[in-house]
């Protein structure tokens, strides 16, 4: 197993378990509105409740698709008959994030927060790439 094929917590299995600082009602709520603000076919929505240090978004993909997505490449084409593999990953959500509370408060510009979450956890996989970096940057600089 990769190390970026799943959080730390899943990696190395612990004794003493995190609680969750948000209620059942508040996590159905956020990854309500993460859902609604990612796109479906590409991301799967999970709530973990990690570490307050943690990152507030962090983006995994599963062993089974980074495997075939390489065994793909490397083939040259001759899994074509499967058709282009799409991109899969899981988005997980730390519900023990301080920052979690302003993507719950509705007086808040939410969607700008949770485009800022994704950005950072797609930049820090490497995965942020042409106009959504452009965006991400210019975003960034707005919000200093």
């Amino acid at each position: 197993s990769r190390v970026d094929a799943d959080t730390i917590e899943k990696l190395i299995e612990k004794e003493e378990v995190n609680p969750s600082l948000l209620s059942e009602e508040e996590e159905t709520k956020l990854k309500e509105i993460v859902e609604g603000q990612v796109e479906k076919e590409k991301y799967t929505v999970q709530i973990q409740s990690l570490s307050t240090t943690d990152a507030p978004f962090l983006i995994t993909q599963s062993e089974f698709m980074r495997r075939m997505k390489e065994q793909q490449q490397l083939s040259g084409g001759g899994m074509q008959m499967f058709g282009q593999m799409p991109e899969s990953y899981n988005l997980v959500i730390n519900s023990n994030h301080k920052l979690m509370s302003k993507i719950l408060d509705d007086t808040a510009d939410n969607k700008e927060i949770v485009n800022q979450f994704l950005d950072l956890a797609l930049l820090s996989q490497g995965l942020l790439k042409g106009e959504k970096l452009t965006k991400f940057i210019q975003r960034s600089v707005d919000l200093i």
